[in-house]
């Protein structure tokens, strides 16, 4: 069978969206596949907002992805036509000696990021909506603010389809295969099959499925978004008046929250970061959320929000695929090198990521390197992809 594409892209979600839209700008002919519609909501790339930050607590090394995210942020916008990114501020706070203020900091030094350091008094002062212990701190950063994850998706998939990049949607793979010889790749979905020089793996929540031969060890688990109504309104928390922010409590739990960004009736969004990860699949995913979660949100947002969280308004899951370390998964399939490219175990902090993730894959994929820094993420850290063989599986929406 002869190769009819240069590459072909599963899942285009998040990281799928973007790899199709960097593909087809370089002239490469792509085949994009999703199992269900465009910008969709059962996998990690919807929900309205996500936060977007440059002195990244998780490690420096990640600066210099984020500094040419940025760059794409505002490119994005441009040959879109559509707000994707708000800078409307960002804290990180906690105590001086916590992880997420710690871990800022060593970020903003090591890079001369732009930042300040404020005490509890000065964040009361500048953010009334926030009340700080009296032995909390923060660092705040002028350029962090929020994303608009279904806006991003829609925007990569337009621009790849304006570039000549074939989308299928509602069109789940069943298996994948690398031809003899690492000709190529076959990508099967019910009744029908196609062939390119190259393939890119974007699979979100189904890696454990869909690259099964990887060996990785990601682990879906489920997670809620919250909105609630401020006491008063949410006049206080409009964008130019309200940071994104990540607070660290001090028994190690981070909340995080948002500007009021939906109107007056849509509330403030809130969620834990990682806590109460109960493990899951796509398939499994309970997405009722019960009054004891809604209260447990609500327990913690008194503790940082004088008028919050007022009235509950809704919520909705969605899934983290999280890695032992944290970190991503991104680089050559060890299994299948010559032909095939991953992207996944984005841990819960990988949307900001995204543009440039989308430019990291389209190198791996026609160059076989990136000029990226991407050592952090070698599929090859946890001892994986030992086992060689075909890849099953069904292609789901990534972050």
């Amino acid at each position: 069978m002869a190769v009819t594409y240069d590459v072909i892209v599963l899942g285009l979600g998040g990281m799928g969206s973007a790899a199709a839209r960097h593909l087809a700008a370089r002239g490469a002919r792509v085949l994009g596949l999703e199992r269900y519609g465009p910008a969709h909501a059962h996998g990690s790339s919807h929900g309205g907002s996500r936060i977007t930050r440059q002195s990244y607590f998780e490690d420096p090394a990640y600066v210099p992805l984020l500094l040419r995210a940025y760059e794409l942020y505002e490119q994005i916008e441009r040959d879109s036509g559509r707000e994707i990114a708000l800078l409307c501020g960002g804290m990180m706070v906690g105590r001086p000696d916590c992880r997420t203020v710690t871990g800022a900091v060593r970020s903003a030094r090591a890079w001369d990021l732009p930042h300040e350091m404020l005490d509890a008094r000065e964040i009361r002062r500048r953010f009334p909506t926030m009340s700080p212990l009296d032995d909390e701190v923060a660092l705040y950063e002028t350029r962090a603010g929020l994303l608009r994850p279904e806006a991003m998706v829609a925007a990569h998939l337009r621009l790849a389809a304006g570039a000549g990049a074939e989308l299928r949607f509602e069109e789940p793979v069943t298996r994948w295969e690398e031809l003899p010889g690492g000709r190529g790749v076959r990508v099967h979905t019910a009744g029908r099959s196609w062939t390119a020089g190259q393939l890119v793996i974007c699979p979100g929540a189904w890696a454990p499925e869909v690259l099964a031969d990887l060996g990785a060890p990601v682990r879906v688990e489920r997670q809620v978004m919250y909105w609630f109504g401020p006491e008063g309104g949410v006049e206080p928390f409009l964008p130019g008046r309200q940071p994104v922010f990540v607070w660290e409590e001090a028994d190690g739990v981070q909340v995080y929250g948002f500007p009021a960004i939906d109107g007056p009736s849509g509330g403030v969004k809130t969620a834990f970061f990682r806590k109460n990860g109960t493990p899951c699949t796509p398939d499994t995913l309970d997405r009722t959320v019960a009054p004891a979660e809604a209260e447990d949100m609500a327990s913690a947002m008194r503790q940082v929000a004088p008028t919050l969280p007022g009235t509950f308004l809704r919520a909705v899951t969605c899934m983290y695929s999280t890695t032992p370390d944290e970190h991503f998964i991104i680089g050559r399939h060890p299994a299948h090198p010559e032909t095939t490219t991953v992207a996944c175990g984005f841990s819960g902090h990988g949307f900001k990521f995204v543009p440039v993730v989308g430019e990291i894959l389209a190198d791996l994929a026609l160059d076989g390197g990136t000029a990226h820094p991407i050592g952090l993420f070698d599929p090859l850290r946890f001892g994986a992809g030992a086992a060689a063989g075909a890849g099953a599986g069904a292609a789901g929406g990534s972050r």
